[in-house]
């Protein structure tokens, strides 16, 4: 795979020049982004590939949900309805694509809307709920939207500024985008990063003087979720790991250090299982998947056990991050 996409580094130069384009029509006006009345927060990346934006999300939910009416606002990646869909009660996880429905099931008092078209869905949500805020899911590469407060996220094994343009590397944006973040935050860090390695990346990245550079780790939740064991109870069992991430590493590197021993069945980023597929994984013993996978596959089988993640910062980030945000929300109003 790596020879192949070495092969491809012609079109990825093809790709880079179409980016480069894009955010300059942008960047001149030719290409409007648009600014509305609402707040708006915008996660995202500059990569494909797992950045840990949905516990992102959800780590902005509980910093803001008691003192303002938040609504998400995602794209809804392969979810079966077409335009705006506003979540409820009966909304099921092929309608509103697993992580707004994973979103909406963990904070039900939160409104979770879909619409691929971002500006038409801030309007809905603008004129039907009145939140005081949205948080855009993955929208940091969709300029036709001008978020007031945007938030970068990138993986700690492989920063955006080591990373080269699609097909050769991973990039679907300029690493120079990166200047319209307030905060970016280099996530999945080894707990232990030592100082002067994050001095080294601070050095690489060259930001802004008025950007914060944030650096969190993977906190996994050794009291499962499902069904009420730990994940001490699991081991010398016979467990099937089942994920559809796009980067289950982590996961499974922490597994075999929590000394776990696992078959993995690795399927692509949301994936939606076949009856095939169920039917196989019905004669699994037990299954471990992640909260994303589990929203799919919870009506359909027994003996089924998620764990989830949540980012954790170092030192004192999550402080430095709240401060922002709340500087951000009292200077808007």
């Amino acid at each position: 795979m790596q020879v192949l996409r070495k092969l491809l580094f012609p079109i990825s130069l093809i790709y880079g020049l179409i980016v480069f384009l894009r955010n300059r029509l942008y960047d001149m006006g030719v290409f409007s982004s648009q600014s509305f009345a609402v707040k708006t927060i915008c996660v995202g990346n500059l990569s494909v590939g797992g950045t840990g934006k949905t516990p992102m999300i959800e780590l902005l939910v509980r910093a803001l949900k008691e003192d303002y009416g938040v609504a998400i606002l995602s794209r809804g990646y392969k979810r079966k309805s077409e335009g705006f869909l506003l979540s409820d009660d009966k909304t099921i996880v092929e309608d509103l694509g697993d992580e707004p429905f994973q979103l909406k099931s963990k904070f039900p008092e939160i409104t979770v809307a879909v619409d691929a078209d971002r500006r038409n869905g801030i309007s809905q949500l603008e004129n039907l709920i009145k939140p005081d805020v949205i948080l855009l899911d993955d929208a940091f590469q969709h300029r036709k939207v001008k978020p007031d407060f945007s938030i970068l996220l990138t993986a700690y094994d492989n920063l955006y500024v080591n990373d080269w343009y699609l097909p050769t590397g991973n990039l679907r944006d300029s690493k120079r985008e990166a200047s319209r973040a307030n905060v970016i935050v280099v996530t999945k860090c080894p707990s232990d990063v030592s100082e002067q390695e994050r001095a080294s990346i601070a050095i690489k990245m060259n930001l802004a003087a008025d950007q914060k550079l944030l650096f969190s780790y993977l906190r996994y939740n050794t009291d499962l979720k499902g069904t009420e064991v730990t994940l001490d109870s699991l081991r010398g069992k016979k467990v099937t790991l089942v994920t559809g991430i796009a980067n289950p590493a982590p996961l499974e590197k922490y597994l075999l250090l929590e000394g776990l021993t696992f078959e993995h069945l690795k399927y692509n980023d949301h994936h939606f299982f076949s009856d095939q597929e169920i039917s196989i994984l019905r004669e699994k013993e037990c299954i471990l998947t992640t909260e994303k996978d589990y929203v799919r596959l919870q009506s359909k089988l027994p003996n089924l056990h998620y764990i989830e993640v949540k980012h954790e910062f170092l030192e004192d980030g999550k402080t430095i991050l709240e401060a922002a945000l709340n500087q951000f929300m009292i200077k808007t109003s």
